[in-house]
């Protein structure tokens, strides 16, 4: 490939990957305070689990995503030639 399209070609999985990240984090961010008033029901810890969910389930979810993200990053900069010598 040439240059140019080994960069666009970079440039075009990486804006997938962040999509894909984006999504997942919209969901979660959002999709929990949708369902929250039915999760209240059931408890964990003395906590309703629409809360519990908020306040530590989505920044699990969050912490995971962003290890994955980098993983994948590495991987396709790895991919294309364009990592970092270690």
């Amino acid at each position: 490939m040439v240059k140019g399209e080994v960069l666009n070609a970079y440039w075009m999985e990486n804006k997938r990957l962040i999509m894909i990240t984006l999504f997942i984090w919209a969901i979660v961010s959002y999709g929990a305070t949708v369902i929250a008033g039915s999760l209240n029901n059931i408890l964990i810890l003395g906590f309703p689990l629409g809360y519990y969910m908020g306040a530590q389930g989505s920044l699990i979810v969050f912490v995971i995503l962003n290890i994955i993200y980098s993983s994948k990053m590495n991987q396709i900069d790895k991919k294309y030639e364009l990592h970092e010598e270690d």
